[in-house]
């Protein structure tokens, strides 16, 4: 039978949520919240981008304070959080955009994007690109919050991604897990078979090849050094703790310099 690749996030949005089932989000949203909360009084409008398929989003829902929007590429992983929103009656608007192509009307007190999906950019245009086009849609003094993992983050997780497999509903997945140093560049292949009714005959099959460049501190630092935002704050994991070089994922706090 003949395997299909995929764009990424598209076969793969029916698994992500178990896939993901490890993740504490509530921990992570209200990790954002003390961030939000501790560098910008009294935000209103808050825009999420690559939310997948809005877990964090939903989970800031329950501060009452925050307007939420949440955007992704994917049309599939967008539509698992409508579903996801609709099912928990919270008021998260969730719609389809790329944030290297940002375009909808609106400004937005907080930004926000986690989850190494930055590292999703390979070249350093595209991080300014994608800067560029948050610093137009925020409001003056807003925040932009996005991480990042380094190289310390790859060489940790590699070995237990590797050869990971799991099963949900009449879909079976297997991750392998690569990370090449010299290039900095971290690969996870998932191979991901939707099953007919009897679960042991394979209906279909697809591969989603993730690729993501992973950045050193020095080098993220050396891009925004090149951009007009003021660097508030630059944390380690889940800790208003300054981050460094041995930091495995770093978030990042830039605020935007503007008139109003």
């Amino acid at each position: 039978m003949k395997t299909d690749t995929t764009p990424i996030y598209t076969a793969l949005a029916e698994l992500y949520d178990t896939l993901m089932d490890d993740v504490d989000y509530e921990m992570w949203a209200d990790f954002i919240d003390e961030v939000i909360q501790t560098h910008h009084p009294n935000p209103i409008d808050v825009l999420e981008l690559a939310c997948g398929t809005g877990a964090i989003s939903l989970c800031l829902a329950r501060f009452d304070e925050y307007n939420l929007t949440g955007t992704d590429l994917s049309p599939a992983m967008i539509e698992k959080a409508r579903q996801k929103a609709a099912e928990r009656e919270l008021d998260v608007q969730f719609r389809s955009m790329n944030f290297l192509d940002i375009d909808i009307d609106q400004t937005f007190d907080i930004i926000f994007s986690v989850f190494d999906s930055v590292n999703y950019l390979h070249e350093e245009a595209d991080i300014l690109k994608m800067l560029r086009g948050c610093h137009k849609i925020l409001k003056p003094n807003g925040l932009l919050i996005f991480d990042f993992s380094t190289p310390k983050n790859s060489l940790e997780a590699v070995d237990y991604l590797n050869n990971e497999e799991g099963s949900f509903g009449s879909y079976r997945y297997f991750r392998r897990s690569k990370y090449d140093p010299h290039n900095n560049f971290h690969y996870n292949i998932f191979d991901i078979d939707y099953m007919e009714e009897d679960g042991k005959t394979v209906a279909d099959s697809f591969q989603e090849v993730h690729k993501q460049r992973v950045y050193s501190l020095d080098e993220m630092l050396s891009i925004l050094a090149q951009t007009p935002y003021h660097q508030v704050a630059k944390y380690e994991d889940f800790d208003l703790v300054d981050a460094d070089e041995n930091s495995a994922r770093v978030t990042m706090v830039l605020k935007c310099q503007k008139q109003p």
